[in-house]
């Protein structure tokens, strides 16, 4: 999913991209200041979402939905403004929806949830992720059968962190506390790509990440705020590895 983010004050929108984020993962998410600028982006690359505020500088937020709606159609124009006095022409525009700031994950997750244009999937989730009590990993609903345990303790790590691109060492240091032969550790990485569809991952020279929107997850959809994955949340995530404690700790917190 490609998202816009228009807010000419620069503390507002990385706000708005941080909560973006946090409601999508793996979103691919472009934040504008300038909207002349946002308009000549959206015109080479077809966005899902825009996200605008109303007051934005050289346009209004309301002439920028225009004119991007004339560009594109299907695009989804959600407001994310201070003021609600601009609703009525929103409505006007048939946006798709209308936050009062602050903003936050739960409200932008909120509008997500129920675009007026739904954003069509990349790909049918063929991998199923249970974090909620023990690590669990099924392909087309069947249980994945790793080679070496720890190839399946380095997905899981690679599922916590989020579709953040996380260097080999990091992994090694969270998978081994004492020191690892390198070729113990391809022999994971080829098992890892062996065992599960290799375009769920992001793969860079000595980095490794999984692409969220590929994957069904309760933890993603617990983010989301899908009311599934809330009830089911037991108070126990990935038991089975220590280093799971400090996401455990951010669930019980929220």
């Amino acid at each position: 999913m490609r998202i816009m983010a228009v807010d000419d004050e620069k503390i507002a929108l990385e706000a708005l991209k941080l909560a973006i984020c946090e409601a999508r993962p793996g979103a691919d998410v472009n934040g504008f200041r300038d909207p002349a600028e946002a308009l000549a982006y959206a015109a080479e690359n077809t966005c899902d979402v825009a996200f605008l505020d109303i007051q934005t500088g050289s346009m209004s937020g309301i002439e920028l939905a225009k004119r991007l709606k004339l560009q594109n159609p299907k695009i989804n124009i959600i407001f994310a403004t201070g003021y609600s006095e601009y609703q009525g022409e929103a409505f006007d525009l048939h946006a798709s929806g209308y936050v009062l700031k602050p903003i936050t994950a739960k409200k932008i997750a909120a509008e997500l949830a129920d675009l007026r244009h739904p954003a069509p999937s990349l790909t049918v989730a063929r991998v199923q992720v249970r974090t909620f009590g023990n690590f669990e990993v099924y392909l087309d609903d069947l249980p994945v059968k790793f080679q070496y345990g720890k190839t399946k303790e380095m997905f899981a790590y690679l599922i916590d962190r989020q579709g953040a691109l996380c260097t080999n060492k990091e992994i090694m240091a969270v998978l081994w506390e004492d020191e690892v032969k390198d070729s113990y550790f391809r022999n994971i990485r080829v098992d890892l790509f062996k065992s599960l569809p290799e375009d769920i991952f992001i793969r860079q020279w000595g980095k490794l990440a999984v692409m969220p929107e590929r994957i069904s997850c309760d933890y993603y959809d617990w983010i989301t705020g899908k009311l599934s994955a809330i009830n089911a949340y037991n108070g126990e995530y990935m038991t089975q590895y220590s280093w799971s404690e400090r996401t455990l700790s951010t669930l019980k917190h929220r």
